[in-house]
């Protein structure tokens, strides 16, 4: 039998994608032949609603990249993997000038942004929007406004700041991870504006309902975003040079990394460099 194009071509595989045992590429229908990478997810049901629309994420049988049982009944766990298998529909190309450290906190936290920003917001509005950075504290005002370059800074433990800008902004991403009160927060949105919440509290959330309809404002949810979305916005990244801000560490020093993490002493996310280091631990 006559072999076919790619096994007589095969190219040498770099990143996470299905691999012969000689290294290659097997032969495959996944057009990037560079870097690759796998999201947060590396299953769905490919059959339902959501994942027809493209919102794989939002699948009932969706499975994560980590913490979950893959069709095999192996669990499946994600950076610390030797090793990953995903089928072709859930792996993406990783732009060439995107590096790796830079990029792969983008997989979740850059989606987990980006997509909201799409859906609840116009796309011209949304990639042309003055951004306010909205703190507990205001320690971090320098940073946002030097470094990070946000338009304005919000202190939202300072009642006078809180007043002067109540309905002001058309929409709200919120990545606060623990049980905090909303109403500040929906007080500061304008009539039809939206606070969308891509945190994930451990405890219930108190929501009044009148401040909610004497403006028709809402509170949305958002979990990253489907496959189609994700390679969308790691070639936006990449057009803008948008990378995340990382510290790389090595498997040794995952222990002191969640110390510091604790403490907020990370600028502004940990990278394990698992390949380099693996076999020393």
């Amino acid at each position: 039998m006559k072999k076919s194009h790619e096994e007589e071509h095969q190219v040498k595989a770099f990143g996470w994608a299905v691999r012969d045992p000689s290294g290659h590429l097997s032969p495959f229908n996944f057009s990037c032949r560079k870097k690759v990478g796998v999201e947060c997810f590396v299953a769905a049901c490919n059959t339902c609603d959501m994942c027809s629309q493209d919102l794989e994420n939002y699948c009932a049988n969706m499975i994560w990249t980590y913490g979950c049982t893959y069709h095999d009944r192996t669990t499946t766990y994600g950076g610390y993997s030797d090793f990953m298998m995903a089928d072709e529909r859930y792996i993406v190309c990783i732009p060439d000038n995107l590096p790796l450290d830079g990029g792969a906190p983008l997989s979740c936290a850059g989606i987990a942004v980006y997509s909201p920003l799409k859906y609840f917001v116009k796309i011209a509005k949304a990639f042309g929007i003055k951004v306010t950075v909205i703190s507990t504290s205001s320690s971090k005002k320098g940073e946002a406004i030097d470094y990070l370059r946000s338009y304005s800074f919000l202190v939202s433990s300072n009642a006078d700041q809180m007043q002067t800008a109540k309905g002001i902004m058309d929409g709200i991403i919120e990545t606060v991870a623990i049980a905090h009160p909303l109403m500040p927060l929906v007080d500061l949105l304008k009539s039809h504006g939206t606070l969308v919440m891509v945190g994930a509290p451990d405890k219930p959330l108190e929501l009044p309902v009148f401040p909610l309809l004497m403006g028709r404002k809402s509170v949305a949810r958002s979990a990253v975003g489907g496959m189609k979305e994700m390679q969308e916005m790691l070639d936006f990244a990449a057009e803008h040079n948008i990378t995340a801000d990382v510290e790389v560490i090595s498997m040794d020093y995952v222990n002191i990394a969640m110390e510091r993490l604790a403490k907020g002493n990370v600028r502004y996310m940990f990278v394990i460099d698992v390949g380099n280091t693996l076999g020393d631990t």
